[in-house]
């Protein structure tokens, strides 16, 4: 059969005749493929999951199974062997790491490594790859999931910052359901009660205990309480936008949201919940599901901001918009933001489109306009402590703006690709200000907007 034109087999024989008629017999002998090359392991360790990746310079085919007693997940990845980079994996698991208690990495036979993950618990893999995007080469993803669903509620009454009767701890009990009659505003020459400023990065931000309020008074009326969701940008393998000193949008946003937290949460009535409390990616919908879970009254999401010239400066606020962008510029840093699954790595295949549909399709005229309320209250407040990009609220199809029930922001703080304004991301003073100006918006806007009793969406 003669070699056809793209054959990959190809004859592992030739003929040539020279001049004479002399026969002569060639033998090829096809190459060796090329073994891919493991460029870096990352690990990232969280409550809610526990993410393993393996970045390399081709698509890889894995297949996996679970031992039971113990618990183990077997990976086989083929074309594979190892190297150093891969080797590393072991040194990575940390002691703490909620679901992994070891790996072992092995050559399992020639052109396949094997993986195995010594569990802590039952878990509910996923493993799946993802095209290169961004600074990203090609990069197989293993994550690994509690069987139960972690529950925001149930972590945070772990954590000791809500009572399991839905009360945060050290709050009055509220059994009725009533309006907030106006809540006392913090006068604006008055700094609001915050955190003081001293180290940067200021981990243990991480650790601050929620205020012990006064308790109420016997014939006080109580209020019920008002439940925020802060989310901190990014996150994990996703950095966000990176200053020219090389500051990561993803942990200075976090630490503006766990100032935020321990401001709010000093306030009688008022609690939060972090979208994610450490250096981990959330995917944009389960942000979004995250603050329905935990019946939220607000969605803040915090970011700083950066565009392609430097000398771009400000601060600014977003509401969701489902007419259009109201600026050539919104639609842009609108457009980058929803790209944050793509960076971040969300597993398309275990989203439930049917559940998006109806989330974005859910998004009402209402919540908008409660949502140009609150964004208007704390753009006000931001415009005391950094100038303004923007005069004026701006709206974009943000995907993570899209609770139908919540009422919802998203706030960019400064542009951490202006140099000068990345230096004050990282000073603990405008953090604290910022979050100081953030919370007086939050309760200026609940003082004239107060809350009904709940009725949300299931």
């Amino acid at each position: 059969m003669p070699h056809q034109p793209g054959d990959r087999r190809g004859p592992t024989r030739r003929t040539f005749l020279k001049a004479g008629g002399t026969l002569l017999l060639s033998v090829l002998t096809p190459l060796p493929a090329r073994a891919a090359q493991i460029l870096a392991v990352r690990v990232w360790p969280a409550d809610d999951y526990t993410r393993v990746t393996l970045e390399n310079d081709s698509d890889l085919k894995t297949s996996h199974f679970i031992i039971k007693n113990p618990e183990r997940l077997v990976v086989d990845i083929e074309g594979l062997d190892l190297n150093p980079e891969l080797k590393s994996l072991v040194a990575k698991i940390q002691s703490n790491d909620p679901y992994i208690q070891q790996v072992r990495v092995g050559q399992n036979r020639p052109g396949v490594v094997r993986l195995v993950f010594d569990l802590k618990e039952e878990i509910r893999p996923q493993v799946f790859t993802l095209a290169p995007v961004g600074e990203y080469k090609h990069r197989l993803i293993f994550d690994l999931y509690p069987v139960q669903e972690v529950d925001p509620i149930a972590a945070m009454i772990e954590k000791g910052e809500w009572s399991s009767d839905g009360v945060p701890v050290g709050q009055p009990n509220v059994a009725e359901q009533h309006p907030a009659p106006g809540l006392p505003l913090p006068d604006n020459k008055i700094p609001a009660p915050g955190v003081p400023s001293e180290a940067v990065p200021r981990p243990d931000i991480a650790k601050t205990e929620p205020a012990k309020p006064p308790a109420a008074k016997p014939n006080e009326k109580l209020v019920r309480m008002l439940t925020v969701a802060l989310d901190p940008g990014h996150g994990g393998e996703d950095p966000g936008a990176i200053g020219a000193r090389g500051s990561r949008e993803k942990d200075i946003v976090l630490a503006i949201a766990k100032r935020l937290k321990a401001k709010l949460e000093q306030h009688p009535n008022m609690r939060v919940m972090l979208t994610r409390d450490g250096d981990f990616f959330v995917p944009l919908n389960k942000r979004v599901e995250k603050a329905r879970k935990v019946d939220a009254d607000l969605f803040v999401s915090i970011h700083a901001d950066a565009f392609v010239k430097p000398t771009a400066r400000g601060s600014s606020v977003f509401v969701l918009s489902e007419k259009g962008a109201s600026s050539s510029a919104a639609r842009w840093l609108a457009n980058k933001e929803n790209q944050a699954d793509l960076i971040g790595g969300a597993n398309t295949g275990g989203h439930d489109p049917q559940l998006a549909s109806v989330l974005f399709d859910l998004s009402t005229t209402a919540q908008i306009n409660d949502s140009l309320k609150v964004g208007k209250a704390v753009l006000q407040q931001i415009g005391g402590v950094n100038k303004l990009h923007k005069n004026a609220v701006e709206q974009a199809g943000f995907a993570v703006l899209k609770a139908p029930d919540i009422p919802s922001i998203l706030i960019e703080t400064a542009f951490i690709s202006n140099p000068e304004e990345e230096e004050r991301l990282n000073d603990n003073n405008y953090q604290d200000q910022i979050a100081d100006a953030i919370v007086r918006g939050i309760r200026s806007y609940f003082a004239k907007n107060p809350p009904l009793a709940k009725s949300r969406l299931t």
